[in-house]
């Protein structure tokens, strides 16, 4: 794999962000073999280096993986040698990809307008809460309010809870996705034009672009989304069953589907019967048709009855968790998990980069480097400093 053409490999991404949404889309693009240089504060360097909630050996185990394939330089961009460093990188970059507050850069003398003098091309990524513009930009915005208020918490959960967290970081890493996306979009369009431009991903805007059809729901037609757990509201049945030794999913909700299902059961009948014979009227009848698929799977155990499911062609599963994906013979034919060497840890696993591409694939090069491993690199042999210059911009905190 090592000579597999890679999709990015002729891009040079400037990360200058911290914490996961513009990280997340620095990682993104260096799955594809973009070259992604991440500016650091020096002697701290990002906060996701400490965060996660087990830290073997004292060490962050999401950093490997938020970080992978980049290069780490430390600067401090609060001072006007750090600044005048980060130009004369970025002026040799394709993407600048940053998640601070708007206006920070502009403060720091590293606006849009000031770095297209040096680099027409470039493509300045900003990742925030609330966008660049707006009356709530300048609000500070974490994740879970990019959650709340693009939707999606108010309708994850039971219908007798209060809304849940999805128990992953979604808002960030889908604002980082579509962060991602929009960089990629911007690059062709560079294309033809040999311009640069602003891509402006806000979190609850990634949120709410998954949320489908739930505005016009409400304004059209009067309806408000709510919390459904494991139900999927007017499709049925689609749901989870209990078995003998724990639940499977089962999704047999398409006619055609649904009569194979009633077969499999044994009460064929049901797939005629005037409650359960067309799309609509199994909605309706969604709580009764689900207690007597129920009483069915009751009666046999996981095993059982996914293999009754995979062999009359009903989409049927479990719900996994890390163990059982380490375990499972797709994930490994797929390799889905990698494992790469740790100076701490050793063999590290970690999710593969998808999608898979046939051509020219990502791949993982490397875990998240140590704070500042690549400065010598980046300023010596990219920006030409010397030895004893980088001492000195050592010495004074600059680096």
């Amino acid at each position: 794999m090592t000579d597999t053409p890679r999709a990015l490999d002729d891009l040079r991404v400037v990360e200058m962000g911290q914490l996961l949404a513009g990280p997340f889309c620095g990682q993104l693009l260096g799955d594809f073999g973009a070259e992604v240089i991440k500016i650091e504060p020096p002697v701290t360097g990002d906060p996701m280096r400490q965060w996660g909630r087990e830290k073997p050996h004292g060490q962050s185990l999401w950093w490997p993986i938020l970080a992978r394939n980049k290069k780490s330089v430390t600067l401090n961009l609060r001072e006007p040698e750090g600044q005048d460093l980060a130009r004369r990188i970025i002026a040799q970059a394709d993407v600048l990809v940053e998640n601070f507050r708007p206006g920070t850069l502009e403060r720091w003398g590293l606006s849009p307008e000031a770095l297209w003098e040096l680099n027409p091309g470039l493509i300045i990524t900003r990742v925030t809460g609330y966008g660049q513009n707006g009356p709530y930009s300048p609000r500070a915005g974490f994740g879970s309010i990019g959650e709340a208020m693009g939707g999606i918490r108010y309708v994850t959960g039971d219908p007798g809870s209060a809304p849940a967290r999805a128990g992953i970081s979604l808002g960030d890493e889908l604002a980082g996705t579509f962060a991602a996306l929009g960089t990629l979009v911007a690059l062709h369009a560079r294309q033809r034009t040999g311009k640069g431009q602003i891509v402006d991903s806000a979190l609850y805007e990634a949120v709410f672009a998954l949320m489908e059809s739930l505005v016009p729901e409400w304004e059209l037609a009067g309806y408000q989304r709510e919390r459904t757990g494991s139900v999927l509201p007017n499709v049925a049945p689609s749901n989870v069953y209990p078995t003998k030794d724990g639940p499977v999913l089962i999704a047999a909700n398409q006619d055609t589907v649904f009569r194979r299902l009633a077969e499999v059961m044994g009460r064929p009948e049901l797939a005629d019967d005037e409650r359960y014979a067309t799309h609509g009227a199994r909605g309706a009848n969604a709580e009764e048709l689900d207690e007597l698929i129920g009483v069915w799977t009751a009666s046999l155990t996981s095993d059982e009855v996914l293999e009754k499911m995979h062999a009359n062609g009903i989409p049927a599963g479990l719900t996994y968790r890390a163990k059982d994906m380490l375990a499972d013979p797709h994930f490994k034919a797929r390799e889905a998990i990698i494992r790469l060497a740790h100076p701490e840890f050793g063999e590290f696993p970690m999710q593969n980069v998808f999608p898979k591409l046939s051509g020219t694939p990502g791949r993982v090069r490397s875990v998240g480097p140590e704070l500042g491993a690549n400065n010598t690199e980046i300023y010596g042999g990219l920006l030409g400093l010397t030895e004893a210059e980088l001492e000195k911009l050592q010495a004074d905190g600059v680096v």
